[in-house]
């Protein structure tokens, strides 16, 4: 494991920034667990969630959201009109924490409405799910300007044990705009209350001309978000360029740096910034280099998998496997590919009866069984 560490001196302040990365991936040569496919061909399976009745909802990027249950896929009806473009689709799903009682799920999808602007940005929905349709379908909120680029939408859904809601959207690759300034939407994390108010004691709903719903901010495009099962908090991962990938724990009011600071470069190999820290900038808890592409997270808990206990698992675009950490005082002292050669990990979930769920671009929804 290596720790970099960049020292900052300065008449007011001694600043220490520590970012740490180089810990080497194991890849077994046996494994202990096989894997189920109890969802096949699926397209760009993005989003999974797992219901009470041991059912799974399932968005598929192009704009359908699937109930799988007893082996038989049915698309759910009145999904407002996903605008698929580039990396943009139906993409995060959640359940409401009282989902037993009432019914309620949250999607986002990028989507064209409530603005006079072209393309597209990320939406929140809320919807109660009756009868395999969507019924009291609103829009909670909806991030703009709309654009027709193609890139960085995020979006994932968590529930805190507070019953708050969050969801990112990424930068839609307007890094010199969007992350860092608290005025326009993009490259943060958002808190909202389950039936879409603002809370009062969000970071910045007294900063003039801010989001009111933005919970913190200097995000990428994160495609990951869950909650921590012990402190409660809320870990998100984000893609970054060439290199620089990241995992945070997102607080209140705090700027994780992007593009300011960064440990990756341009997909040319260009410098970006020389900067990797800086005062005022929150340093990740880890980062990727090279980049893995990481879409989806999960920690495992209270599972099947007695030796994962306590881990988490990443799911990776880009070499086709999952990857579980192993995390002890916020470091990252072991990495090791799970389903290594599935195919493109979009999503990963840790459902109800303990088992992992995995989401595989043009394949399906794998289950992950131990052994013995």
């Amino acid at each position: 494991m290596k720790t970099k560490c960049l020292f900052f001196i300065s008449l007011l302040q001694v600043f220490v920034a520590c970012g740490q990365t180089d810990v080497n991936i194991s890849v077994p040569d046996q494994v202990n667990y096989s894997l189920e496919l109890v969802v096949p061909n699926l397209e760009i399976p993005w989003g999974i969630a797992y219901l009470p009745d041991n059912s799974l909802l399932i968005t598929e990027k192009q704009g359908e959201l699937i109930h799988f249950k007893n082996g038989k896929k049915t698309s759910i009806q009145n999904v407002p009109d996903t605008y698929v473009r580039g990396q943009g689709g139906l993409m995060g799903i959640a359940t409401h924490p009282d989902f037993v009682e009432n019914n309620i799920i949250y999607f986002t999808q990028s989507s064209t409405v409530e603005s006079e602007e072209s393309g597209g940005n990320t939406a929140l929905y809320r919807a109660v799910l009756q009868d395999n349709a969507l019924q009291d379908v609103t829009l909670l909120y909806k991030a703009k300007p709309n654009t027709k680029k193609g890139s960085h939408f995020g979006s994932r859904i968590v529930f805190d044990n507070d019953g708050y809601l969050y969801f990112t959207v990424g930068d839609r690759g307007k890094r010199d705009e969007n992350p860092q300034d608290l005025s326009r939407d993009g490259g943060k994390v958002y808190r909202l209350m389950e039936n879409g108010d603002i809370p009062t004691d969000n970071p910045f709903v007294d900063v003039k001309d801010a989001k009111n719903a933005v919970f913190s901010y200097g995000h990428r495009n994160p495609q990951g978000m869950t909650k921590h099962p012990i402190t409660g908090e809320i870990w998100t991962h984000e893609h970054g360029p060439r290199g620089g990938d990241e995992i945070n724990i997102v607080q209140a009011g705090k700027n994780y740096g992007w593009p300011s600071i960064t440990y990756g470069k341009n997909y040319s190999g260009t410098t970006i910034t020389k900067d990797k820290a800086l005062p005022g900038m929150e340093q990740p808890l880890y980062y990727w280099i090279p980049s893995i592409a990481p879409s989806g997270m999960a920690f495992i808990h209270n599972s099947k998998y007695a030796d994962w206990e306590g881990n988490l698992v990443v799911g990776s675009l880009k070499f086709n496997y999952l990857e579980r950490l192993v995390i002890e005082n916020n470091s990252v002292v072991f990495r090791e590919k799970i389903a290594a050669g599935t195919g493109r990990v979009r999503d990963v979930i840790l459902g109800a009866d303990g088992f992992l769920y995995l989401a595989v671009e043009n394949k399906g929804i794998y289950k992950i069984v131990p052994k013995g």
